[in-house]
């Protein structure tokens, strides 16, 4: 048997304001010190270069994280026009320069046109991505470069916030997009567009999902509760297991009908809402107790998909 670990068993989302010169799973680490929790897991990894809305899933959370990494985001993008770097961001080597002097507001705006709607895009060598089992990244840093289908993605707003002139032109930008969109590739293909380069100087997601970065706690407002051990206050911070999924429908159970669920049963569940999936709750409009998620079936059943221990 394995050895059991250590810890509390914690069960929520914790909306962390992920620092600077931070990974995500370095951040998830910390955290899940700072609360002592047996299991956690980060819902979308963000690059050491960007900050923000970081949700970190505690125990049973973790069942439903997976809904998070398919929701849409929301970032702000310093983009420097007028250079190109070999990742993309701050953190690359120049490969290229052009001077931006003569870029005006009206030019950006009129190529920002061409990034809204459905596009495709080509993902940087330096991401997570896997060829062979290995991360680009890793054949990025020894100076190899293979070629990437480009995918589908969905940019729903793209706004320009603000556009200081120069050589180097900022350009901060506001974008909301599908999963799997990858800012420095927008930027890099805007530089393009405009026949200047560009690169990604500053990131910072301001949402994930449901989650804003109003509700986003950092490490410098959660480490004083761990260092006196304050768990209960630790423990009011977290949002409840069901706060990643209000965009799919709900739907309330009687004890016998979910009881047929918790054994693995399909039941029929009377005026289902549009599907396919449910979040199921045991009990009726006082106090309904989250279940897990469920799925509709052909032929008009509910069958259990991800459920909660213990249920």
């Amino acid at each position: 048997m394995g050895r059991r670990r250590k810890g509390r068993a914690v069960s929520g989302i914790l909306v962390l304001d992920k620092p600077l010169e931070r990974s995500s799973n370095s951040a998830m680490i910390v955290a899940r010190a700072i609360y002592k929790a047996v299991k956690a897991g980060h819902t979308g990894a963000l690059d050491p270069l960007a900050s923000g809305v970081l949700p970190i899933c505690f125990g049973e959370a973790t069942k439903f994280s997976q809904y998070l990494l398919d929701a849409d985001k929301v970032y702000r993008t310093t983009v420097i026009v007028g250079e190109r770097r070999s990742t993309g961001d701050a953190e690359g080597e120049i490969i290229a320069e052009a001077d931006a002097s003569a870029l005006t507001r009206e030019a950006v705006e009129a190529v920002l046109s061409q990034f809204r709607g459905d596009i495709l895009q080509v993902p940087p060598m330096h991401s997570a991505l896997k060829r062979d089992g290995k991360p680009l990244y890793e054949l990025a840093r020894r100076g190899l470069e293979v070629e990437r289908e480009a995918r589908p993605v969905t940019i729903s707003r793209l706004e320009l916030e603000s556009f200081v002139p120069g050589e180097r032109a900022e350009v901060s930008l506001l974008v909301h997009c599908s999963k799997g969109t990858y800012i420095r590739s927008l930027a890099e293909d805007i530089g393009e567009a405009l026949g200047l380069g560009g690169y990604v100087a500053a990131l910072r997601r301001l949402q994930a999902g449901p989650f804003e970065e109003s509700q986003a706690l950092s490490f410098e407002q959660l480490q004083p509760l761990r260092d006196r051990e304050a768990f209960d206050e630790l423990d009011t911070l977290l949002l409840p297991l069901d706060s990643a999924l209000q965009h799919i429908p709900a739907v309330s159970l009687s004890d016998t009908t979910a009881d047929f669920l918790v054994q693995g049963q399909a039941v029929f569940v009377p005026k289902l809402p549009e599907g396919p999936l449910l979040r199921l709750y045991r009990g009726g409009d006082a106090q309904p107790q989250f279940m897990g998620i469920g799925e509709i079936l052909d032929d008009g059943r509910v069958t259990p998909r991800r459920l909660l221990a213990n249920m």
